[in-house]
C-alpha cells in the first residue's frame, strides 16, 4: 500500500497521510481548517513488516483503509512525574 505524506504549514511537526496523492477531500473539513496549508513531502510503501518513525504502520494502513488518511500529530513532552502537584503538601 503506497501512502502520500504531508506536512502542516499551520502545525508543527503535525503530519498528513493519504491514500492517494493530494486527495486532500478525505480529510474532515474542520481538520482541514486547523492543518492549514499543506506540502507534500514523501511517498513512502507501508508493507506489512514496514517500520515509521513515530507511527505503527499497522495504524496507519487501517486508518487509510477506513477513511483514507492518517494524522501523525508532534510527540508528546515526556511525562515527568515529580513536575506534577500531586497535592500533598500541606
Amino acid at each position: 500500500m503506497q501512502a502520500f505524506v504531508y506536512k502542516s504549514l499551520r502545525k508543527a511537526d503535525t503530519y498528513v497521510y493519504l491514500a492517494g496523492h493530494d486527495d486532500f477531500g478525505r480529510i474532515p473539513v474542520p481538520v482541514r481548517g486547523e492543518l492549514g496549508e499543506l506540502r507534500f513531502v514523501l511517498e513512502v510503501a507501508l508493507d506489512p513488516g514496514r517500520r515509521l518513525a513515530r507511527e505503527d504502520a499497522d495504524v496507519v494502513r487501517a486508518n487509510l483503509v477506513a477513511h483514507g488518511f492518517h494524522l501523525q500529530m508532534p510527540p508528546r513532552p515526556d511525562f515527568d512525574p515529580l513536575t506534577e502537584d500531586w497535592g500533598t503538601d500541606a
